[in-house]
């Protein structure tokens, strides 16, 4: 017989409900990382649409907030682009994700900012602010995208130059990609600005719409209803100003349910989230 005690029990691994896992992580600046993780398989989505992610609150319960899905809809992994919200109740935590580390992702995706809510047209602007980017990255890397339109325009403004980063390493990667770098040469227009930094373009989204400059700046012509569809995503604040700017020149706001020229997300993350 044996005079060893009993092994000690290991307690079972605790698996979050609707469990993803990390599987890298990229802190872009101070305020700014974007994550991939594993994808559900029964997850399909289109390119544009947001689910619900989050982690455990401290008391057990799920703490779940909308984010727009980053990566296409043929990606096997899915990636998401945060802001850190040093008090925010999910990303005070969900900062400090590392690869191997588990987050809640419920795989219902829904949204507005998809090519089925508008009408056919030419031309397509995309227009983000900050982490509002993120749809546009799943878009931007969609061959559905360059196959509806003859130029896609995708105009992000930050207040820093550091705070454009992931959108022009996204933008140059677009070029040589092997499966739409062909598609993307000549239709692909970027038009990054900065509100708070020099830098060779400055000013809000609105102002440069409204003023003609970023018509004059790309050498391309006005915006109108014939030709023109958009999409919108940032703050609440920026979302009002812009359809306001979008009507103004004939736009209307359409849905899935109604496609018109333009749509909005209204259930983008901002801050303090």
């Amino acid at each position: 017989m044996s005079d060893a005690a009993p092994a000690t029990p290991v307690p079972p691994l605790k698996t979050l409900p609707d469990a993803q896992t990390v599987t890298s992580v990229r802190h872009w600046t101070d305020r700014l990382f974007s994550f991939r993780c594993t994808r559900p398989q029964s997850l399909r989505f289109r390119s544009g649409e947001f689910v619900m992610i989050g982690l455990l609150d401290d008391r057990g319960k799920p703490l779940l907030r909308a984010y727009s899905i980053a990566s296409p809809n043929w990606d096997e992994e899915l990636e998401f682009y945060s802001i850190k919200v040093p008090d925010g109740p999910l990303t005070s935590r969900l900062q400090h994700i590392a690869p191997g580390d588990q987050i809640i992702l419920r795989p219902k995706p829904v949204g507005t900012l998809v090519h089925d809510a508008l009408l056919p047209g030419k031309r397509v602007w995309f227009l983000a602010t900050g982490t509002g980017i993120a749809p546009f990255a799943s878009l931007m890397r969609d061959p559905e995208t360059y196959e509806k339109y003859e130029q896609v325009v995708m105009m992000h403004t930050c207040r820093t130059v550091d705070e454009l980063a992931y959108g022009r390493e996204l933008i140059e990667s677009l070029r040589e990609d092997p499966l739409i770098g062909e598609m993307v040469e000549g239709k692909l227009f970027y038009y990054p600005t900065t509100t708070r930094e020099d830098f060779h373009h400055q000013g809000r989204i609105t102002d440069n719409l409204t003023s003609g400059k970023v018509f004059a700046d790309l050498g391309i012509a006005p915006m109108d209803r014939d030709h023109d569809r958009a999409m919108v995503c940032g703050s609440l604040a920026f979302n009002h100003d812009v359809k306001a700017v979008l009507e103004g020149f004939g736009l209307r706001e359409g849905a899935n349910s109604e496609p018109r020229e333009y749509v909005v997300e209204k259930a983008f993350v901002g801050e303090g989230i």
